[in-house]
């Protein structure tokens, strides 16, 4: 029947490295991290010209990231190390993938680690996890459990809901599939509509737009699911493959051997169109795995959406600012009712309880200048 290919690249990189931060970066992440743990809040931490916002997770480290185009960074605390952990893991971001591929990936973490001084080398690095993904629009596509054909033994899980961890009831519309395991190979089909329409990542819907408008289409509208539907194709790699199969430990490893890597998963995992045949092994591949398979073999060497990073960056806060915009409103809506303020009042009565409430943060315990850097710390926009 068709499907139009959105967005196709990695989607996950996850990498680890044996070493360790220096002890006067200890002392510094230390003290952010119990003003963090005091406000409830993130803080930002200046090293070089990078900015981490630190977080106050972390039992036995420090947990901060740099945003929604870099990484998350996690680090061993160098004065109380878990034995065998590694000191240092990343997780980069799906978006900075998405625009900026590996090589912004590998520009991000070398110029991260110059920034907070940290010695190491290939040998003592590790690929953990990568990722790759390809967006289609297919509105009359659903997952089907037993179309999968994958190695003895694996296990595979139905979703009827992005919150729901298996079937729950045979006439609910399934919005995904996963089957194996993360740390070994993986693969995950669902419904990416409907997370970027719960989770407010409208930068997805940013990069879908802007390869259909190099196509000649017009822009999605996500209210029409009919003919918005995008089903996403995730394949993940773990350690177990990189590491131990392939031998993909340094950056050059993986730009030499992850396309290696993918060829041989595709080749023990599919989704297929069912026959009358009994032995699965003969069914013939799906029109939309045909797909999946043949864009990320063909793109994964070198594959960006071309879309640059300020167009993510707006389009998440602009989501964010209507979604507050929205709660705002409901919140005065109900304030109004409560008060019997009438509809014809209700723009007087806003404008004089926008003046209680200056009143009554004056006489909060902080100042507005310390509850604003509070509440901003919670998100970073570049």
């Amino acid at each position: 029947m068709g499907a139009e290919i959105l967005h196709v690249g990695f989607d996950g990189l996850k990498v680890t490295v044996q070493a360790d931060i220096p002890l006067a970066l200890q002392n510094q992440f230390s003290q952010a991290k119990t003003q963090c743990r005091k406000t409830n809040s993130e803080c930002i931490v200046q090293i070089g010209d990078t900015a981490f916002s630190m977080t106050p997770k972390g039992a036995r480290g420090f947990a901060c990231h740099t945003g929604d185009l870099g990484a998350v960074w996690m680090f061993q605390d160098p004065l109380d190390r878990v034995p065998h952990n590694p000191g240092i893991i990343v997780d980069f971001r799906a978006f900075g993938l998405a625009t900026g591929g590996l090589g912004q990936a590998e520009d991000h973490f070398r110029r991260v680690t110059e920034d907070l001084r940290i010695r190491y080398s290939d040998q003592l690095m590790r690929i953990s996890r990568v990722d790759v993904a390809v967006d289609m629009l297919a509105p009359w596509f659903e997952p089907d459990r037993t179309a999968l054909v994958v190695p003895p033994g694996t296990k595979v899980t139905e979703y009827t809901g992005i919150d729901e961890t298996a079937t729950q009831a045979t006439g609910a519309r399934v919005t995904g599939l996963r089957a194996g395991a993360v740390s070994n190979r993986q693969l995950a089909i669902y419904d990416k509509r409907l997370e970027v329409m719960k989770t407010g990542k409208l930068g997805w819907l940013e990069i879908w737009n802007k390869t259909r408008n190099k196509q000649g289409n017009g822009p999605l509208n996500l209210r029409e699911r009919d003919k918005s539907l995008v089903w996403r194709f995730e394949l993940r790699l773990g350690s177990k493959q990189l590491r131990n199969q392939f031998e993909l430990h340094s950056w050059d490893d993986l730009r030499a051997g992850i396309g290696d890597a993918y060829r041989d998963a595709f080749s023990r995992i599919r989704y297929c169109s069912p026959t009358q045949d009994t032995n699965r092994s003969r069914w013939p591949s799906h029109e939309l795995w045909r797909k999946f398979s043949d864009t990320v073999q063909e793109n994964l060497a070198d594959h960006s959406c071309g879309l640059v990073p300020t167009d993510i960056i707006y389009a998440n806060k602009l989501a964010k600012i209507r979604q507050l915009d929205a709660q705002l409103m409901g919140l005065f809506l109900t304030r109004a009712a409560i008060s019997d303020v009438q509809e014809t009042d209700l723009p007087a009565f806003m404008e004089r309880h926008v003046e209680a409430l200056l009143e009554y943060a004056k006489d909060h315990p902080q100042t507005l200048a310390e509850r604003l850097q509070k509440a901003g710390s919670k998100y970073r926009w570049n």
